[in-house]
């Protein structure tokens, strides 16, 4: 229940809703709960009638009837108004609450989505979120429908006989401890289905993704069989939570039939002894059905809230989580593209992964440098620290004379154009994949001279719909070579000070590639380049090349310079020559 406690602050910004749910269950329980004396008053009156054969007068039965419905509308009235009120205020505490997780998930690390699966963070801003509401609106409402209708119920049942009263609230302490009992049980199991639903969620999610792999490899009854495995294990869970959730209902109306029980039983008694009216007994038996409700509910509710309890516990873990790059500047940033390393070593936090080891280069405002080396040489990394992807722990980035991680966050990416190895498009139009790089309205001009920058104008061009195309999701519609090519148009068009290739240009031919390089030496003026690529022929003629090898730099110098060394990069060069 601790975990629920981070909702208040959504209680006190909804108040007034909140208050006034409060207010129309008062009165709705008021008017509902008072219409059990009209019942005692009516009985009493028939009883005089018989016992005097009088019938003279019928009036009064149609005014009593006539006053019940008059009640019960008025309380129907109130009761519509509290779920206006408080189910109104849940909805508005869901919107909330999801745009402060998905906000949340912007501004944490890519560490964070290595180690979270896609289906978690989904489940967790849907399913999880739709629990808790559950808790902030039918749950919170019924609790205070409960605690109202017992407290109005109670002052009425004293007004008649306090013995009576207690007799018929004997049962109830009893269904308070079975629900205290069962509480913690059904927390375990709630946590238990949230977790198998993510499981299954992110199962799903991958398979989706991977279609076009698991067709190609025919594994369509692996994953299926897979699919169904899990599927069983979230049944089963289910079950055993609906099992226990089941002992809930048979036993409140054991409890309420014990209380109609006691009351006519004991209500008779004392009707003899003259202490009450027999009136009071139809009128306690309304009370207690009255009570029927808050109580049969009360098991439900009970479940609602360890669920709600199990799915705020899950989401509090993910905004806890502090993200591990900050913005440490928030005045306004100019990035001009100087750019030193100072013996920089990087370990990946989530695989202890070492891909740096003392690194120290300087690439100048206006330059063009290249890296190359083998697999895993460390080549990423390096980009991925220019636009703090991630931060270095040890050594130090510096852009124009600055700490990298003193310099605004945002400002500096704005002021940087990735492409990266993988690829993504949206489901959206070519035009609006372009235009994603930044905020700024592009005019269509300007989308379109990106376009031809990046040697893809005339494919779009052979579209039906041209730049309006879309693409389909991850840009499947498209070929490697197409969707590359929008991608580096993307990071162009914003005319950046700091231009990063990360080996972008596989999917092209060398003609295209070549006319892509010829462009950007043009457009980078005075700006600087990076381009990272195992192939020498895009990379041959920047003014300066890295070689990287294990995470370290072994060889660094121009083309020719490389080449006279008869090193590791000279072996590459004649490699791909031949």
């Amino acid at each position: 229940m601790k975990s629920l406690l981070s909702l208040n602050h959504y209680f006190v910004k909804y108040k007034s809703l909140l208050l006034l749910g409060i207010l129309f269950v008062s009165l709705s329980t008021i008017f509902g709960t008072y219409q059990a004396v009209i019942v005692r008053k009516g009985t009493n009156t028939v009883l005089k009638y018989i016992a005097e054969n009088n019938f003279s007068d019928t009036s009064v039965f149609l005014t009593y009837g006539l006053t019940i419905i008059g009640l019960a509308l008025t309380s129907g009235l109130f009761m519509f108004l509290m779920r206006q009120t408080i189910i109104v205020m849940s909805r508005h505490i869901e919107y909330d609450q999801k745009n402060e997780i998905y906000q949340h998930y912007q501004s944490l690390d890519v560490s964070f989505y290595k180690k979270y699966s896609t289906g978690d963070l989904m489940n967790r801003i849907t399913e999880d979120v739709s629990r808790v509401r559950m808790y902030t609106g039918p749950a919170v409402m019924y609790l205070v429908n409960t605690f109202v209708t017992v407290i109005t119920v109670l002052v009425f049942m004293l007004n008649v006989n306090w013995q009576l009263t207690l007799m018929v609230f004997i049962p109830l302490p009893a269904l308070s401890i079975i629900i205290y009992k069962v509480s913690d049980v059904l927390n375990k199991r709630s946590n238990k289905v949230q977790q198998e639903l993510s499981n299954l969620t992110s199962h799903t999610q991958e398979s989706f993704a991977s279609i076009r792999v698991i067709k190609a490899y025919a594994q369509e009854k692996f994953f299926i069989k897979s699919l169904d495995e899990k599927g069983d294990v979230y049944k089963k869970e289910n079950l055993k939570l609906a099992q226990i959730e089941s002992y809930f209902q048979p036993t409140m109306g054991l409890m309420i039939g014990l209380s109609i029980l006691i009351t006519i039983w004991y209500g008779g008694y004392l009707v003899m002894e003259k202490k009450i009216e027999v009136g009071n007994i139809p009128e306690f038996i309304t009370y207690v059905y009255r009570l029927t409700w808050p109580f049969a509910a009360l098991g439900w509710v009970t479940s609602l809230i360890q669920r709600a309890a199990a799915s705020q516990t899950r989401i509090n873990e993910f905004l806890k989580t502090p993200s591990a790059i900050n913005n440490n500047n928030n005045s306004e940033t100019k990035v001009k593209g100087d750019i030193k390393f100072e013996n920089v070593s990087f370990t990946y936090p989530e695989t202890g992964i070492t891909a740096l080891k003392n690194i120290s280069f300087h690439i100048k405002q206006g330059e063009v440098v290249g890296i190359t080396g083998p697999v895993g040489s460390g080549k990423s990394t390096l980009t991925q620290l220019l636009s703090r992807i991630y931060d270095t722990r040890q050594g130090e980035i510096f852009i124009d004379d600055e700490n990298i991680q003193q310099l605004n966050l945002s400002d500096l990416r704005k002021a940087t154009g990735v492409v990266p190895q993988e690829v993504f498009l949206y489901s959206d139009t070519i035009s609006n994949n372009i235009s994603f790089a930044s905020e700024k309205k592009f005019s269509e001009k300007e989308i379109t001279e990106a376009a031809k920058n990046a040697a893809v104008y005339d494919n779009i061009e052979s579209f039906p719909n041209k730049f309006e195309t879309m693409v389909g999701e991850r840009g499947i519609t498209l070929s490697g070579g197409q969707k590359q090519r929008i991608s580096i148009a993307r990071a162009i068009i914003k005319n950046p000070e700091i231009l990063i290739f990360d080996d972008c240009l596989s999917a092209v031919d060398t003609e295209t590639e070549s006319l892509i390089l010829n462009n950007l030496k043009r457009l980078m003026q005075n700006k600087t380049s990076i381009i990272v690529s195992p192939r020498i022929s895009s990379i041959r003629h920047a003014d300066k090349i890295l070689y990287l090898k294990n995470g370290e730099i072994t060889e660094s110098g121009t083309h020719q310079e490389l080449l006279n060394l008869k090193g590791e990069y000279y072996s590459l060069f004649e490699l791909q020559k031949n």
